[in-house]
């Protein structure tokens, strides 16, 4: 929350305008790292936050609605001054709307079943067990990269993703240069021709110079996590022992 005041008062003084991607709020795993809300920081800092600008997005693509399999979305403007806002409007009246059952699930994350609802236990239950399944892939995935050689990788806390990085020995390194790719392009491509497993490579990212990464997420089924889990280390296992210092495939390593 401190670093959330701070940013609000670093962009009231510089008059920049803040968009905060508040999408993930429900995907909380961590209960010492509670999601604070750049909306709520905002109301609360009262005369403080007045004039600061913010445009603050929630999707029912993410947390337990959708699950990315849903397309809909809202946003909030905060501080935005008037004839900008209506030529927002304008813009949005212009686009047709989201399809009919995208519409649904932003209406029902939004104003969810309560508490005497009919449908409220039903939803309490199965929205329960969607997040505690993330939250135990979360960690599953977590303890799979750490216990990988030269692999690290923070614990998933939230959100959906996890971003490892890689340290590759200098033949890996130098067999993707011999085909004109990035370290870590080069093994995710091998990742997904060997495995079926698909990553995104840490370089589309803009990550530190000298640095590799990748980023995977933690969506797929969690009857199937363990076999994804044991392929992919059983990849890794192989794929860092394939190539010698000079770059060249090492014939008894089987890829």
């Amino acid at each position: 929350r401190d670093n959330i005041e701070d940013i609000v008062r670093f962009c009231k003084r510089e008059h920049i305008c803040m968009f905060a991607d508040e999408v993930y709020q429900e995907n909380v795993f961590n209960p010492a790292r509670p999601f604070v809300s750049f909306r709520k920081v905002l109301m609360d800092m009262g005369v403080e936050a007045a004039g600061a600008e913010c445009f603050s997005f929630h999707s029912a693509s993410k947390g337990s609605n959708g699950e990315c399999g849903r397309r809909a979305a809202y946003f909030e403007c905060f501080g935005i001054h008037p004839v900008a806002k209506d030529n927002i409007y304008k813009m949005m009246s212009m686009n047709l709307s989201t399809n009919v059952d995208g519409q649904l699930f932003c209406g029902l994350m939004v104003n969810p079943p309560r508490p005497g609802d009919a449908s409220y236990e039903l939803y309490k239950t199965e929205r329960d067990n969607i997040i505690s399944s993330m939250a135990r892939r979360a960690d599953r995935i977590s303890k799979a990269f750490n216990s990988m050689e030269g692999v690290s990788a923070n614990q998933v806390d939230g959100a959906m993703y996890a971003f490892p990085r890689i340290c590759l020995p200098t033949g890996v390194v130098k067999a993707a240069e011999k085909q004109g790719l990035a370290p870590d392009v080069f093994y995710c491509l091998e990742l997904l021709d060997q495995t079926g497993i698909c990553c995104i490579p840490g370089s589309g990212f803009g990550q530190a110079d000298g640095t590799l990464h990748f980023r995977t997420t933690i969506l797929p089924p969690e009857e199937k996590f363990d076999d994804i889990v044991q392929r992919f280390t059983e990849f890794h296992k192989r794929f860092i022992r394939s190539f010698d210092d000079a770059g060249r495939p090492i014939r008894t390593a089987k890829l």
